[in-house]
């Protein structure tokens, strides 16, 4: 599923190993526009400026620089916050939670969970792309389908530390800006680990389906964050997690109903913020900015120089 890619958070991508907006534009509009439309918005408090990120959580080196646009916002801004503070993460604590939550437990195998006829499927799938399915006979299928979509990724020169997140953590350190998450490397993981059990096969075995085809979409996707194309990002990626109602409500909608509260309070903060998440937590009616207009704040697409 491309929304696994591009709208889980930094912790998932990093225990083995998820882009998006509200308002819609024409692509046309780019080509004969001296400005481009940017991943990034902002928000104005009464005494301070919110600036909304969306991330993609893994990136190519050639992917850089990001647009200007992006940097400035950081620049003036006097704290970063993320999906979960990747500063902060310990990697002998999350190896012990993924032992936790993401192994089967009880004697059964991957095979078992996804039943004879989805297993035989994904064995072909997993063959088609050079992975040994047996490698993940231990995992549990929301597991097995993060750690799938992060090897595709890293073979095609994707990584962690390309990311948006981490780019602007390293520089953070550098210049003493403080850094916090909106929720825990646990709470993502117990969020992925309480789906069902049909809608873990589901991500596993649509990640598996387009892990085939995985250069040209993420080719495709990129092009369109960088460019802010947001009618082109909701008609491929929300129209896709919509499909699985469970997963979207999971990992899209009640996060960001949880979220918004604690981007409404810092309206009334005197410090400026940037605000760094997946990309489709800023899409559609359940987006941030869709959000923040109901209770009453505006939050303003970001453009920069063609």
């Amino acid at each position: 599923m491309r929304s696994a890619r591009l709208v889980l958070g930094k912790s998932c991508l990093l225990v083995a190993t998820t882009l998006i907006f509200s308002v819609a534009l024409l692509p046309a509009l780019h080509a004969a526009s001296a400005t481009r439309t940017l991943p990034l918005w902002k928000v104005e408090g009464s005494n301070n400026r919110i600036y909304l990120l969306g991330s993609v959580h893994m990136l190519r080196e050639s992917d850089h620089p990001l647009p200007a646009a992006m940097y400035e916002a950081y620049a003036d801004s006097d704290a970063l916050i993320m999906e979960i503070d990747i500063t902060a993460i310990d990697p002998v604590a999350t190896q012990a939670m993924v032992n936790e939550l993401g192994l089967i437990k009880g004697g059964k195998q991957l095979g078992d969970l996804l039943g004879e006829k989805d297993y035989a499927e994904a064995q072909r799938l997993a063959e088609s792309i050079n992975i040994p399915l047996s490698m993940l006979a231990s995992a549990e299928p929301w597991f097995a389908a993060i750690t799938i979509d992060s090897l595709m990724l890293m073979r095609i020169g994707f990584s962690p530390a390309n990311g948006v997140e981490m780019r602007f953590a390293e520089s953070a350190a550098v210049d003493g800006k403080a850094v916090s998450g909106f929720e825990t490397e646990r709470q993502q993981l117990e969020m992925l680990d309480g789906l069902s059990p049909q809608a873990q096969r589901d991500l596993l075995m649509q990640t598996l389906a387009e892990s085939t085809n995985v250069v040209e979409i993420m080719d495709d996707l990129i092009e369109a964050w960088r460019r802010g194309d947001t009618k082109r990002l909701e008609d491929e990626l929300l129209t896709e997690i919509k499909r699985y109602p469970e997963i979207y409500q999971a990992i899209v909608v009640r996060r960001n109903e949880n979220w918004i509260g604690q981007i409404v309070e810092l309206l009334d903060d005197h410090q400026n913020y940037l605000i760094i998440v997946g990309t489709m937590h800023m899409i559609g009616e359940s987006g941030l900015p869709t959000l923040l207009k109901e209770k009453g704040h505006v939050a303003v697409q970001m453009h920069q120089p063609q």
